[in-house]
């Protein structure tokens, strides 16, 4: 059963929406809706949920200023709005869709069916772990639509959080969208000479050239990438770099 929440400021607009599911009543349950979105933004990591189905135009925050606000997060995006200047905004979102009020019926189906899709590849995708290749192996596989890249770790400049998504970026090939959190790479590669330095990025330190000081101060990467460090890490990287 597909876990599905809504965020929209209007009462009217969410009960409106949560009514035109309960078509989908066998395949997706409504466990929560929202009209506030700092409310939201405290309970929707907690509630597992598989879809937000979010408003953009809401007062104190947008909804892709809400998404930013709540970081990185593994649910689907399916944006319901009554305005049609948002799709690049909400492409650039890594949105699943994009539907305007008031929601067409048959639209809604088309959105359903491909957030099922993506569930269910998302799902295969977790049965392959993230480990190694075989036992002893420098390899990791990673996953993507196109099917799954055999990657050594020693080819991985760094690792950023893009939404719900993690981008790898390598020395000798183009860059790797995968979908899956930071946190999962995170628990893998940290003994291996690999550090999160803060909420969005995981770096190879064998290809850190240069420290700048300051609160949390950046590290450059042999790409000229400069990364910013969180203070909350910047003890550890000292250690790792220099001890």
């Amino acid at each position: 059963m597909i876990r599905a929440a809504i965020l929209d400021d209007e009462v009217k607009g969410s009960s409106l929406l949560q009514h035109k599911l309960q078509a989908f009543s066998d395949v997706l349950e409504v466990v929560c809706i929202f009209n506030d979105p700092k409310l939201a933004l405290l309970q929707i990591q907690e509630l597992n949920a598989d879809v937000l189905f979010l408003d953009v135009e809401m007062p104190m925050m947008n909804g892709f200023q809400f998404l930013e606000a709540v970081g990185q997060f593994d649910f689907e995006v399916i944006f319901v709005t009554a305005y049609n200047i948002y799709t690049l905004d909400a492409l650039r979102a890594n949105a699943l869709d994009y539907l305007l009020k008031p929601v067409d019926p048959e639209e809604l189906t088309k959105a359903i069916q491909k957030l099922r899709k993506r569930i269910q590849g998302k799902e295969a995708m977790r049965k392959m772990d993230i480990q190694e290749v075989r036992s002893g192996c420098s390899r990791i596989a990673l996953p993507t639509a196109e099917g799954i890249h055999l990657i050594k770790r020693e080819d991985i400049l760094r690792i950023e959080a893009m939404s719900n998504y993690s981008i790898f970026y390598l020395t000798n090939q183009p860059k790797i969208i995968v979908s899956k959190t930071l946190k999962e790479y995170e628990n893998l590669l940290e003994e291996r000479n690999f550090l999160r330095i803060n909420r969005s990025v995981i770096v190879n330190l064998d290809y850190v050239v240069k420290y700048k000081k300051g609160d949390g101060g950046q590290v450059e990467t042999i790409d000229g990438a400069e990364l910013e460090v969180s203070p909350t890490k910047k003890q550890v990287l000292m250690e790792r770099l220099f001890s």
